[in-house]
């Protein structure tokens, strides 16, 4: 990083700006309502991000006290809450949305080669989903009950590294496993989710792309055994079965045999039974594999504590979802930075340190370095002591 840049600028540095205006030209976002430019929008919702901004007035007042020190940082347009406004209403939430993607896949080739919970060369996904709740009577268009609005947050969590590769933001009523319709499976890769995904004709769909999946079993499924594989129990199993499975309907949807799996989890007391169509893999390491999906339910903790997805700066559909891509690409560029410049610091000691120093004309990576810098006292200081030891 140059010095005398400001820590905004550097880190918007790691932003490739020809793709960014590609997904702009892509959407008609040219167009600049009132003068403010999709990236000048981008730029005021980024930093919103990573200072915990709680409105737009907050925005504007904050961003308006900085000055010229805007115009270095790269802001074009004359920054006030209207005119981001009009931007969340009118640029399409599709030109972030595709520009997060950009910068998942250039995180995804970074940490292709990091370590998973279990000795596994296969890329492993985890597919959840987090509910964020809403104002009914603000935004009428996410209706989820009677009387309670919400948007649905669907993730497929790459586990090396927790990075998002496929995010669809839909309402509150949208049912966790039609997901799976919208997913294009990667033939060789591990699914790994919680029985709400577990839809016999979708599964077998999966199956059939030559991936593999790792659910948990309903209480009521009907099956007939047809091999056992002998387990130690020593180690939390309990068996190893393939089965088949024995209603008019699932077997139907699913004629193909299944692996499942018994596991008595100590520490919860509770006897966990899996299904998945690999049978190469230990049983143990399937049972290891259902315990890495908490990742993404870490990753949804983080970013609902740590980005502003929770209280949203407009109310419509198009603000919204313009609001979540942004802090979904905040994310991805905060776990870019700490992979290119080798920071050992979490994500969330970079997003603290971030929001102190963006506007401080410091090194980034000494910025983000996990020693503070020292300094050495002068060896005959002109200052008289006050105490005599």
């Amino acid at each position: 990083m140059l010095d005398g840049q400001f820590v905004f600028t550097q880190l918007l540095s790691f932003l490739p700006r020809r793709q960014f205006k590609a997904c702009v030209d892509q959407y008609g976002g040219a167009r600049r309502p009132r003068g403010f430019s999709c990236r000048d929008q981008f730029l005021c919702l980024a930093y919103a991000q990573l200072t915990s901004r709680e409105s737009l007035r907050d925005i504007e007042t904050c961003l308006r006290a900085l000055g010229p020190k805007l115009y270095h940082a790269g802001f074009r347009g004359h920054v006030s809450r209207s005119t981001l406004a009009d931007a969340n209403r009118t640029h399409d939430w599709r030109i972030y949305a595709d520009f997060a993607q950009v910068l998942i896949r250039r995180a995804r080739q970074l940490y292709a080669h990091d370590s998973l919970a279990v000795e596994l060369a296969q890329t492993v996904y985890a597919l959840d989903s987090t509910t964020i709740d809403l104002c009914l009577r603000l935004l009428p268009w996410a209706k989820f009950r009677r009387h309670k609005g919400a948007v649905k947050l669907h993730t497929l969590l790459d586990l090396r590294g927790s990075i998002p590769c496929f995010i669809h933001v839909s309402t509150g009523k949208m049912a966790d496993v039609r997901i799976l319709d919208q997913l294009l499976f990667e033939p060789g890769a591990f699914y790994v989710m919680d029985r709400g995904y577990v839809d016999f004709a979708r599964l077998y769909r999966l199956h059939h792309a030559g991936a593999f999946f790792v659910t948990r079993s309903k209480s009521n499924l009907d099956y007939t055994r047809r091999e056992g594989r002998v387990v130690d129990k020593a180690t939390g199993l309990r068996s190893d079965q393939t089965i088949v499975l024995r209603g008019p309907k699932s077997s139907r949807l699913y004629p193909d045999l299944l692996r499942r799996v018994v596991f008595y989890d100590v520490e919860t007391q509770k006897r966990l039974i899996f299904l998945t169509n690999n049978f190469t893999l230990p049983a143990l390491t399937i049972a290891q594999l259902y315990k890495s999906r908490w990742q993404v339910e870490l990753f949804f903790k983080w970013i609902k504590q740590h980005l502003r997805i929770k209280a949203f700066y407009g109310t419509t559909d198009n603000a919204v979802k313009t609001q979540i891509w942004v802090a979904i690409s905040v994310y991805v560029l905060v776990a870019i930075v700490k992979k290119e410049l080798g920071a050992k610091r979490t994500l969330a000691d970079i997003l603290q340190i971030l929001s102190a120093t963006l506007f401080e004309k410091i090194s980034l990576k000494q910025a983000l370095a996990t020693k503070n810098p020292t300094f050495s006292e002068p060896c005959d200081p002109n200052q008289l002591t006050l105490f005599d030891l």
